[in-house]
């Protein structure tokens, strides 16, 4: 099927190109100077802006075990209404992913999604930091993406270790860098809205001498490191030193971490409640100069689903994490005026897909987006099964349109 996109503006990685005629027939998409006779569908695209399909390396998921937060299903259509062509899910399920069973039970599942899957498997079992899982038997069924998911791995040992095994076949390690012990408790980033609000902190020392102490041990083994939803200041220095040296070293930033502080927690929002916590305007600000200095390589989403009763609760009682995949594109708008569109779109297509050596698909990808289409996250919008959001119930600036990929159209109007 012959599909023209009209005056279709797209954002390559240092400009927005003008409105041009696109044709797309299932397998290229091509520049088109012809006229509209002879073409099955035409979809005017004068106020979209688009780009390559977008990647999401880091994505929370309930199912095996937890149905009741998301399960594949459903994270297969929050994906594809965020405009997301590409997405790694974390491995916290129960049962963990951890051994090829639950390696294929993923596979099969989500096969048929116009999205494609990427899995983190666990590198300990149940992710508990100890026992090593069968790594290479793993990576013999499809997987170079090995983490424990938001449990860092903070043990020095099987850091070494994992990073010397997955050197066998250029594997990756995905780690969310923090010290346990010295986050022991904490609710909130430890500040003066901490103290005023009578919580718990955590200090950004615990992320800050994580990530120093995961790099001296990488420099001992070789091998390569990424580290998820960095947050802090002298996080990003210690990146930005390290990649300076030569070592194998990438990073991500959750979005919603670009977009509140730690301020913002004043009201008691549990849903403003993720880890790591929102920080100061000053780590906001280096995690902003990290993206543009490209210390920091790709934006996350770090979508954690969490049921109504893991939320609605005393804020020290209440868990962790924030629904953020159809709010992305929103807070992409948000952010658009002091990052542009180039640099934002470059942090989920060609940045992530470096990060796990994407190999350059065959067929089209491409996100299409209007970035100033108004409209109303709420039940009957909402993808997910849960709702853990401070943008639940809001009018949100920003909408994915079209989404290509695997010779399919996805046209997201409903």
């Amino acid at each position: 099927m012959a599909v023209l996109l009209k005056s279709l503006s797209l954002i390559q990685k240092d400009s927005i190109k003008p409105p041009l005629n696109y044709l797309y027939d299932g397998k290229e998409f091509k520049l088109y100077e012809g006229d509209e006779e002879g073409v099955e569908e035409v979809i005017d695209c004068s106020e979209y802006l688009g780009s390559s399909g977008w990647i999401d390396l880091r994505c929370g998921v309930g199912e095996p075990g937890f149905e009741y937060q998301e399960t594949l299903e459903s994270l297969g259509e929050a994906l594809k209404f965020s405009g997301f062509t590409q997405a790694v899910v974390l491995p916290n399920t129960s049962p963990v992913i951890q051994s090829k069973n639950e390696v294929e039970f993923i596979k099969n599942k989500v096969s048929r999604f116009i999205t494609d899957i990427h899995i983190q498997a666990a590198v300990t079992k149940d992710v508990k930091g100890e026992d090593l899982t069968e790594i290479l038997d793993i990576n013999h069924h499809g997987v170079n993406i090995f983490g424990d998911g938001i449990v860092p791995l903070s043990n020095s040992d099987r850091m070494m270790k994992v990073l010397q095994y997955l050197q066998k076949f250029n594997g990756i390690l995905f780690d969310q860098s923090y010290d346990p012990l010295l986050a022991i408790f904490g609710q909130m980033h430890e500040g003066y809205p901490s103290t005023v609000m009578g919580m718990k902190g955590i200090p950004s020392l615990s992320e800050e001498v994580a990530i120093k102490k995961n790099i001296d041990i990488l420099r001992y083994t070789g091998g390569s490191l990424h580290f998820q939803t960095v947050s802090t200041a002298k996080g990003v220095e210690a990146i930005r030193q390290a990649k300076a040296e030569g070592l194998k070293v990438s990073a991500d930033v959750s979005l919603y971490q670009l977009l509140f502080s730690d301020d913002d927690l004043l009201e008691y929002d549990t849903n403003l409640k993720v880890l790591p916590p929102f920080r100061g305007k000053e780590d906001q600000e280096a995690l902003k100069a990290g993206l543009k200095d490209g210390t920091l390589d790709a934006i996350v989403s770090n979508h954690q689903p969490r049921d109504y009763d893991a939320k609605h609760m005393e804020f020290d009682l209440a868990d962790f994490g924030m629904s953020g995949l159809q709010t992305f594109l929103p807070g992409m708008v948000q952010l658009e005026k002091e990052l542009g569109w180039p640099l934002l779109i470059e942090k989920v297509t060609f940045g992530p897909s470096q990060v796990i050596n994407s190999p350059k698909s065959q067929s089209v990808s491409l996100t299409i987006f209007d970035p100033n289409e108004e409209w109303s996250f709420n039940r009957s919008s909402n993808k997910s099964l849960s709702s853990n959001s401070p943008y639940f119930n809001k009018t949100l600036k920003g909408k994915v349109k079209l989404v290509i990929n695997k010779g399919e159209i996805a046209r997201l109007d409903g």
